[in-house]
């Protein structure tokens, strides 16, 4: 069973219900059993084309041609056949799945911590995508934390490396970075990471979650989205998590190049895009942060083993932080899946609740 979105119109659901065929040589098949949902989601339909997140599932045509698409989520599977000698029945793996019940891979590259998918159409794609972590074994996975791990460690890892890519840089001369959509977790991520260093982060919000975004004490200013005109005039950095082109239009007009750096992240404003190829923006052109880059540079730097020391470090205080705000939410059974994902197509949830889902009808505690 797959949900799947019309590529063309994201409101368009249709849940495709097809047993799976024999198993291919080789491959192994795996029962997904919960994964999270959040506006980081959303990010990879709206971005899909660009930056080729519907080429990790593909979903077949529709009628008259129609594009469909499975949107990746994080989550947790277990291995229920097998005929590859990486990978035991009853195993359980986290990692980037299509929003569905199961999943064949290919597994290889595979050591005591992880295993990666090789199937030939992802070989193009990044590998950070294609390694599936085994939970016995890999010391980034925490026990009693398997919520926070779906819902929150993704978004903290593109926080983690997007502060870190901007620190590299040595924040390209700001004193300030200037994020938008602050109340969503990547955002919450980077405001985090920025006080860790003691470099001064601003949020930009819509006027409900402005009251939300400054309780959580990680932003020295926090702004609504007509208010800014108000942000201080200085040398600064912009994180776009909204990809909103008038937000973004707006930003660089009142900054122009007191602007060091314009980062295109997210798109929780995905319905209001526009251009933002920066084409006739004052100030730099807006650029796509791809995470996986980051992450090859850092490992080649620092190798794996001090890369993993870091980002546990840094992930342990975040998560433990969040538990002050934070409310999980469950979602069984593919009709209450498909009504999360609509509410957050709407950008109206409650950015306090984490959205953990399973297309099992009958699971409870998921």
């Amino acid at each position: 069973m797959q949900i799947e979105v019309l590529r063309t119109d994201l409101h368009r659901v249709r849940t495709v219900d097809a047993s799976p065929g024999p198993l291919a040589p080789d491959a192994a098949r795996v029962r997904i059993e919960t994964f999270a949902l959040s506006s980081n989601n959303i990010s990879y339909a709206a971005f899909g084309d660009a930056l080729r997140y519907w080429d990790f599932f593909p979903a077949a045509s529709g009628a008259e041609g129609e594009s469909w698409g499975r949107i990746p989520v994080w989550g947790f599977a277990r291995v229920v056949e097998t005929d590859a000698p990486d990978v035991t029945v009853g195993e359980r793996l986290y990692g980037y799945w299509p929003m569905g019940s199961d999943l064949d891979i290919t597994p290889g590259r595979s050591n005591e911590r992880a295993v990666a998918d090789l199937a030939p159409h992802r070989a193009a794609m990044a590998a950070a995508y294609s390694r599936y972590a085994r939970v016995d074994a890999d010391p980034m996975l925490r026990a009693g934390r398997e919520a926070h791990q779906m819902l929150l460690f993704p978004l903290f890892y593109t926080s983690f490396l997007a502060d870190d890519f901007l620190a590299d840089h040595d924040d390209f001369g700001a004193g300030v970075t200037i994020v938008s959509s602050a109340s969503s977790k990547t955002a919450i991520g980077i405001a985090h990471r920025s006080r860790a260093r003691d470099h001064r982060c601003i949020g930009l919000t819509s006027a409900g979650n402005r009251a939300f975004t400054e309780e959580l004490g990680v932003y020295d200013l926090v702004l609504t989205y007509d208010e800014i005109g108000e942000v201080p005039l200085g040398p600064s950095a912009y994180v776009d998590l909204a990809g909103n082109a008038a937000i973004t239009r707006a930003v660089h007009e009142r900054l122009g190049d007191a602007l060091g750096h314009s980062m295109i992240v997210g798109g929780t404003h995905w319905d209001q895009p526009g251009d933002n190829s920066g084409a006739s923006l004052p100030g730099p052109r807006p650029a796509f942060f791809f995470a996986p880059t980051q992450i090859a540079k850092r490992v080649e730097e620092w190798g794996q083993e001090t890369m993993d020391a870091r980002l546990g470090e840094a992930w342990d205080e975040y998560a433990a932080w969040c538990d002050s705000w934070i409310e999980f939410r469950e979602f069984a059974g593919p009709d209450a899946v498909t009504a999360a994902y609509l509410e957050l197509l709407e950008a109206g949830a409650d950015p306090r609740v984490g959205y953990i889902c399973t297309l099992d009808p009958d699971a409870v505690g998921v």
